[in-house]
């Protein structure tokens, strides 16, 4: 039997080959005639560089429904987002930020799917997070190379992901580092340069002076995000509406075993898979 922590690199299922065709019209014909237009358009752009065989173009072609010019945009995008950061983002390995997997327990992924077969990672933005040790462009990094692993997966490309931002015990200490910087950083990665299907992101245990955050975070936030983004509080019910308590640990109210693993189990999952990630980091503007 697979580890909990482990990625699924097996095709897809006849249920999800069925999904896909519904959700992002993944049929032979489309896929077949979008492959062909999006290796065209990058091969013949001499500005930026991607990997050209099938795979990796449907690894972009599926976030934007098998429409290839959107799939060019994205990647160009891609290409953009990667040199205005690569200040942080040039080469960038799992072993830059081990420290900040394992010993802190800042960021992980729920070792069960929820009811829609699509990942969740689970933020722990209050008390748990200590600025101090890990670094507002740290957790920029841990989330980069968490999408960059989860890209390896066609199940979690037809699925897409769900965030749970969880702000229990936040304080002043972690509101001060979540600047104007930090959040056109994240959302822009989120809005503009994410090759994967962010379908929620739920708010749980904001306190009072998470309201400081949100006024920060909310002029960068487009309409389609905002739409995607619900806000619970401390009333687990209202995160139920979006996910059953039979996909949830205790931690939400949830029936499954409260949370007792973090990024710590998940690192070596993703160092298993350090090629693929020296491979995407391969990808973006071409060198002048």
């Amino acid at each position: 039997m697979a580890s909990p922590f482990s990625l699924n690199l097996a095709p897809l299922s006849p249920e999800l080959q069925k999904r896909a065709e519904v959700e992002l019209r993944e049929t032979p014909e489309i896929v077949a005639a979008a492959i062909l237009e999006l290796r065209e358009l990058v091969e013949n752009d001499d500005t930026i560089y991607f990997k050209t065989d099938d795979k990796i173009l449907i690894m972009y072609l599926r976030p934007c429904k098998f429409y290839a010019k959107s799939a060019y945009e994205l990647m160009k995008r891609i290409a953009a987002f990667r040199e205005k950061h690569k200040d942080i983002l040039e080469n960038l390995l799992p072993s830059d930020e081990r420290t900040a997997f394992t010993e802190y327990g800042v960021v992980t992924v729920l070792k069960d799917r929820d009811h829609k077969g699509r990942r969740v990672l689970v933020v722990n933005s209050g008390s748990a997070w200590d600025p101090s040790k890990v670094t507002t462009d740290q957790l920029f990094r841990m989330f980069y190379l968490i999408h960059e692993a989860a890209l390896l997966e066609e199940e979690t490309q037809v699925n897409g992901v769900v965030v749970i931002m969880d702000y229990d015990g936040l304080g002043m200490k972690q509101v001060k580092c979540l600047t104007p910087a930090f959040s056109m950083k994240l959302l822009g990665f989120i809005q503009e340069a994410m090759p994967l299907r962010l379908k929620e992101v739920h708010m749980v245990k904001q306190p009072f002076v998470f309201n400081m955050v949100w006024q920060i975070f909310k002029p960068f936030i487009k309409e389609k995000l905002k739409n995607r983004i619900h806000f619970h509080g401390s009333k687990m019910a209202s995160l139920h509406k979006f996910i059953p308590p039979t996909h949830l640990p205790k931690d939400y109210d949830g029936v499954l075993p409260a949370i007792n693993y973090s990024g710590k189990e998940w690192y070596p999952v993703i160092e298993e898979h350090i090629e693929h990630i020296k491979m995407l980091n391969s990808f973006g503007l071409k060198k002048k």
